[in-house]
C-alpha cells in the first residue's frame, strides 16, 4: 500500500507510538515479569499514584471491583476541558497489540526496496525463540563457535574444549590432555584455544585465576597497566594485599598500588559462572495446570498480585467541583494512568492464561504421558491462534513457570522445534535428548556408545539424526564422550 492517504496514517500511528510510549514500556513490563515478581512494580506503582489504592484481600467481590474500574474509566475522562489529542482509553490496548507491527511497517517503508525476506523472518523467529531464557555457557560459546570460519577438525577441538569448560569458564584439563582424550592433533586443540579465549565473556578457557584476570585486562586495553603487572608478576603478593611490599618490587607509589587492586578487584574472577543456574532459587510457579476428574484445568497464581482500584476519595474530589484545571487534570491523568495499570495486568493474566490454553491443547500428549510425548511447537504456531504477534508471546513466556502432573517446567520447555519420524510422527528435540539420555543409562558401561552408535540406535526407532547432531545433544545433557565414560573395572 502506497500513497499520501498511507503516510498520513503511517505517521499518525507513529504520532500515536510516542504518546503511548511510558505505558507501552509499563505494560511490556507488566507482561515480562514473572507473578513473584509483578508485586513489587506495582507497589511502584502505588507509591507514584495517589489515586490508586490496593484492596484488602477480603474486600469488594470481583464484580464491584469491575464495575467500579468501569466507572474510574468514565469519570476520569468526562468533563474534559478544551481539545484532547490522546486517543480513548478503550482503543489503546488495541493500538498497544498493533504496535510492533506498525513499526515494522515503518522500517520496511524507510528501508525503500529492502523487503522483509524469509530469511529476515527465519532471523527474527530465531530471535524471539532467543528472548525467553539465558542460555547455557556451553550454549553461549557454541553459538560463538558456529559463527567462526574454521576447519571442519577446529570445530571439533573447539567443541570438545568447550564441553571440558568448568562453571567458573575454566579449563579443566591442559590441551595435552585434551589431544590425548578427543584423538585429536594437538595443532588443533591449540588453534580452538586460541580462538576460544577471543570469546565472550573475556577470561573464558583459561587455566588459572591470574590468566583470567590478565585476559580481562588486556581486553579492557590495560594489558600494560601497573594491575596487569602486579597479577603477571606478584600474584602471590596480591593475593595477600601485601601493599608495601608491591610498591617496593615495582617502584610505585601505595596509593597507586591501592588503585591498581582496586581495579583488579572489579574483574570477574568466574566469568562463566553467570550462566550458571542458581540452584537454591525458589520458583514459584505462574499456572498451574492440573487434571480434574476427566477435565484439565488451568489457574493462575494471582497470590502476588494485588488487586486494585482508584481510590473513591479523589473520585469524590473531582465530582464536587472545588478543584482548580490543573489539579483536575493532574488527577485525572493520574486516574487514567492508575486505570491502564489495572488494565495491563487484567490484559496480562489473560494473555498467559490464553497461551497456557493453546500450549494444553498442542501438548497434550505429555500432560497426559510425560516427558517423551512432547511434540515440536513453535512461538509463531501459538501466536497465530491465539491472534498476537510471536514477540507478545516471546515477552508473556520470559521467566515464568508451569506446574503440570510431571513437574514444574518453564514455559519455555514446550516450545522447541523437532524432526519427523519414519512412522510420520513429530518428535521434538527435547524428546530426542531424552531418548539419548535413556540409550546411555542402560549401555554396557564397560563398551559404551559411542555418538554414531548412538545414531544407529535413533534410526532403529526411526529417527534420522546426524552424528554432529547427536553429540551437540549429548554436550547440552552434560554427558561424556564415550571414552571418558568407559568403566575399566
Amino acid at each position: 500500500m502506497s500513497g499520501p492517504g498511507y503516510s498520513h496514517d503511517l505517521r499518525q500511528r507513529q504520532t500515536q507510538s510516542l504518546v503511548l510510549a511510558p505505558q507501552l514500556r509499563q505494560s511490556l513490563k507488566i507482561l515480562q515479569v514473572a507473578a513473584m515478581d509483578l508485586r513489587s512494580e506495582i507497589q511502584e506503582e502505588l507509591q507514584s499514584n495517589p489515586t490508586l489504592e490496593e484492596l484488602p484481600s477480603d474486600g469488594v467481590s470481583l464484580d464491584q471491583e469491575k464495575a467500579e474500574n468501569e466507572r474510574d474509566n468514565d469519570e476520569s475522562t468526562d468533563q474534559n476541558e478544551g481539545s484532547r489529542d490522546e486517543l480513548d482509553f478503550s482503543k489503546e490496548f488495541e493500538i498497544l497489540g498493533k504496535l510492533d507491527e506498525d513499526w515494522r511497517d515503518y522500517m520496511n517503508q524507510a528501508g525503500g526496496t529492502q523487503p522483509f525476506t524469509t530469511e529476515d523472518a527465519e532471523k527474527r523467529q530465531h530471535s524471539m525463540d532467543s528472548l525467553v531464557s539465558v542460555p547455557s555457557l556451553q550454549e553461549h560459546l557454541m553459538q560463538q563457535a558456529e559463527m567462526a570460519d574454521l576447519p571442519d577438525e577446529t570445530l571439533e577441538a573447539l567443541r570438545h574444549l568447550i564441553g571440558s569448560i568448568d562453571e567458573r569458564g575454566f579449563l579443566t584439563q591442559n590441551p595435552a590432555d585434551a589431544a590425548l582424550q578427543s584423538g585429536l592433533c594437538l595443532a588443533a586443540i591449540q588453534e580452538a584455544l586460541q580462538a576460544l579465549r577471543t570469546f565472550d565473556p573475556p577470561g573464558i578457557g583459561s587455566e588459572s585465576l591470574e590468566e583470567c584476570l590478565l585476559a580481562q585486562l588486556n581486553s579492557k586495553d590495560r594489558g600494560s597497566s601497573l594491575a596487569a603487572r602486579i597479577v603477571r608478576d606478584h600474584f602471590p603478593l596480591l593475593a595477600r594485599r601485601r601493599i608495601p611490599e608491591l610498591a617496593r618490587k615495582l617502584g610505585a607509589n601505595p596509593d597507586d598500588i591501592q588503585l591498581a587492586i582496586e581495579e583488579i578487584g572489579k574483574l570477574d574472577p568466574a566469568p562463566g559462572r553467570k550462566f550458571s543456574e542458581d540452584t537454591n532459587r525458589v520458583v514459584e510457579p505462574d499456572v498451574t495446570v492440573f487434571k480434574d476428574d476427566d477435565e484439565w484445568k488451568i489457574v493462575l497464581n494471582s497470590d502476588y498480585i494485588p488487586r486494585l482500584r482508584i481510590s473513591n476519595t479523589y473520585r469524590e474530589m473531582i465530582a464536587k467541583g472545588t478543584l482548580s484545571k490543573s489539579e483536575r487534570d493532574y488527577l485525572r491523568e493520574r486516574m487514567r494512568s492508575g486505570k491502564f495499570l489495572i488494565d495491563s495486568i487484567e490484559q496480562r493474566q489473560r494473555t498467559i492464561e490464553r497461551i497456557t490454553r493453546e500450549i494444553l491443547k498442542a501438548q497434550m500428549d505429555f500432560f497426559e504421558q510425560g516427558v517423551s510425548r512432547l511434540k515440536p511447537l513453535t512461538m509463531t504456531q501459538v501466536a497465530d491462534i491465539v491472534g498476537v504477534h510471536e514477540t507478545t508471546v516471546s515477552r508473556a513466556i520470559a521467566n515464568k513457570y508451569i506446574k503440570t502432573p510431571h513437574g514444574v517446567f518453564e514455559f519455555k520447555y514446550f516450545f522447541t522445534t523437532g524432526y519427523q519420524a519414519e512412522s510420520g510422527d513429530a518428535v521434538s528435540n527435547t524428546s530426542v535428548k531424552e531418548l539419548i539420555a535413556d540409550l546411555i543409562t542402560v549401555e554396557d558401561k564397560s563398551s559404551p556408545l559411542s555418538d554414531q552408535a548412538l545414531v544407529g540406535k535413533l534410526q532403529d526407532k526411526g529417527l534420522n539424526i546426524a552424528r554432529r547432531t547427536v553429540a551437540k545433544y549429548r554436550e547440552e545433557l552434560g554427558i561424556l564422550p564415550s571414552n571418558l565414560r568407559r568403566d575399566y573395572t
